[in-house]
């Protein structure tokens, strides 16, 4: 059976990112797989949905736009919009795809990874593969987490499109980060009465003597100003404490609390209680660290299965979280440079991904720290 170089499992950002990456090393020999359709998780989001970080053809002056996945392109030039929508930066990955030849094969999901003396054997529903070196990019969403509370099936998901749906009347928010403000506020814009409940107040972020400053750990501006003016309107409330318990009550739902009154709920109350690592059929591949999150070389290696690499969201070092586009696409040109001189390869094509200021090879750099 032949042996490719490299397959990336997954072709949302983070594998079409690094696939392109890859394929720059000089006779390098690159495969992507996708259980759905290129850009499936944004083809996948509401329509009402938008990226939080701005997109701006900042490129050529040191400043490539932020959710760029590679550093000579740019979805506010592709799209010829700020903030993407899911079909639009779906376009702008295909773009990509097509743009630099990355062989791709979708509707093809991989059911098992088997280490082998020379890499893995891959075996999707579409048959086996043989591969020196394995990325998984599989993302996020295929991993949505729920709150761990009594009536946890009573929830519906924010990742859902059912969370989406028109509601009325008084509606229950689990979760007040990045995802349940959003959608708290998108409810509230449409005339709902939306409670927030999260004992570690992510809205506060940055704000009342907090000076965290990465927008990993509070809410980005978009949805700051979004917030605002949904709490102007009467109907927003943001609980500071934990959802204990969700039972059916009436015609509706009742949320318990760690303190205060019980928040009631006319609509099946929406969890938006992040995700996982979403490791699939690679999970038993990588060993953890003590918060759950994949365990890592300085490389973004297995520490358990050398050949096997990690990119994507899911991405941990210490600290730090790799949750933007911007963030882990800074990993991609290292990545691919580590394998590519593992094979004896020309890696010298990934130059320009440093030149732009699109590769982070060392980790003491990073954090965010901003005076005022």
């Amino acid at each position: 059976m032949h042996v490719i170089d490299a397959t990336i499992v997954g072709a949302g950002p983070a594998g079409v990112g690094m696939a392109v990456a890859a394929n720059a090393i000089d006779g390098f020999e690159v495969s992507l797989i996708d259980a759905g359709q290129i850009g499936q998780t944004f083809h996948d989001w509401h329509p009402e949905q938008r990226f939080l970080t701005p997109s701006f053809t900042g490129n050529g002056f040191g400043a490539t736009d932020l959710n760029s996945v590679h550093p000579s392109t740019s979805p506010a030039f592709t799209l010829g919009v700020d903030y993407p929508d899911g079909p639009g930066y779906a376009r702008y990955l295909r773009s990509l795809v097509s743009h630099f030849r990355v062989p791709v094969a979708e509707d093809t999901r991989v059911q098992r990874i088997t280490p082998t003396d020379d890499g893995f054997e891959i075996e999707t529903d579409r048959g086996r593969g043989r591969s020196r070196t394995l990325i998984w990019a599989g993302g996020e969403r295929s991993e949505p987490r729920l709150p761990g509370i009594r009536g946890e099936h009573l929830l519906t998901h924010s990742s859902h499109t059912d969370a989406w749906a028109e509601r009325s009347g008084r509606l229950a928010v689990i979760g007040g980060a990045e995802s349940g403000i959003e959608i708290a506020c998108h409810h509230v814009e449409r005339g709902a009465e939306v409670s927030v409940i999260d004992a570690e107040r992510p809205w506060g972020h940055g704000v009342d003597g907090d000076r965290q400053a990465d927008p990993s750990f509070g809410l980005a501006p978009r949805t700051r100003i979004r917030m605002r003016a949904a709490l102007e309107t009467g109907r927003l409330e943001l609980r500071d404490a934990s959802a204990t318990a969700v039972v059916r009550h009436g015609t509706g739902f009742r949320v318990s609390t760690s303190r205060g009154p019980a928040v009631l709920s006319e609509t099946p109350p929406i969890a938006a209680t992040g995700y996982g690592p979403g490791l699939g059929p690679a999970s038993e591949l990588f060993d953890r660290r003590d918060d759950g999150w994949p365990l890592l070389t300085e490389h973004d290696e297995s520490t358990v299965t050398p050949g096997l690499f990690l990119t994507g969201p899911a991405l941990r070092h210490d600290d730090e979280r790799f949750c933007f586009v911007y963030k882990y696409r800074q990993r991609f040109a290292h990545v691919a440079r580590v394998i590519g001189e593992r094979a004896g390869r020309d890696c010298s094509a990934l130059d320009l991904w440093r030149e732009q200021g699109m590769l982070l090879d060392d980790l003491s750099c990073c954090g965010t720290s901003c005076a005022c």
